[in-house]
């Protein structure tokens, strides 16, 4: 890849990172001013049909400004590592993240209605993670040891016993982020990102 390519594909992917952030508090400002009538209508309710476009609608949803708050931090640094490293179908990577772990959810997660970006997070985590490991390059090995420094204590997210925590969402979105670094074309670091020639 070019250097200007390459320079031009992080501009473009930090722009489609901020807006999906800009998206989540302009989705909770207005979620607060109705009173919060989203949740129920488009959170994920599992094993229900009424609660199916919740798969893709849940990382819009979240419970209040501290819910979004705790949230937009590992976003914003984990988005950040995907949009520096990654180097192709991060469209592919977040499409089985949000419907592959939204869909297990769907099927296998306890009755309630589940909400917020903490299942993406969690994918984003453990595809950086898994993704690192698959590749065994030192650069990528070095953003998941980084990842798994700053972020490892979220891993105890997905543990049960929170009434208040989609622990389901958590270690789904994980699982799915896992299948997505092993079976997806995608590596979180190329070995040449631009050519000796620019």
């Amino acid at each position: 890849m070019k250097k200007m390519d390459y320079v031009r594909a992080v501009f473009r992917r930090a722009a489609a990172l901020a807006a999906f952030v800009g998206l989540l508090w302009g989705s909770q400002t207005a979620n607060w001013i109705t009173g919060y009538v989203f949740n129920p209508a488009f959170g994920l309710i599992s094993r229900h049909v009424s609660g199916l476009d919740g798969i893709v609608a849940m990382p819009l949803q979240h419970g209040c400004f501290a819910h979004l708050m705790a949230n937009t931090a590992p976003l914003l640094v984990m988005g950040g590592l995907l949009v520096t490293a990654a180097t192709r179908a991060l469209l592919a990577v977040n499409a089985v993240v949000i419907g592959l772990g939204g869909g297990l959810v769907w099927l296998f997660g306890s009755y309630a209605i589940h909400i917020g970006a903490s299942g993406l997070i969690f994918g984003w985590f453990g595809f950086l993670v898994a993704r690192g490991l698959v590749d065994r390059s030192p650069v990528t090995l070095g953003g998941a040891l980084l990842v798994g420094f700053l972020y490892g204590s979220i891993l105890w997210g997905v543990l049960s016993g929170q009434p208040s925590l989609s622990w389901e969402a958590h270690l789904f979105g994980a699982i799915a982020s896992a299948s997505a670094a092993i079976l997806l074309p995608t590596h979180v670091h190329a070995p040449r990102l631009w050519s000796s020639q620019d």
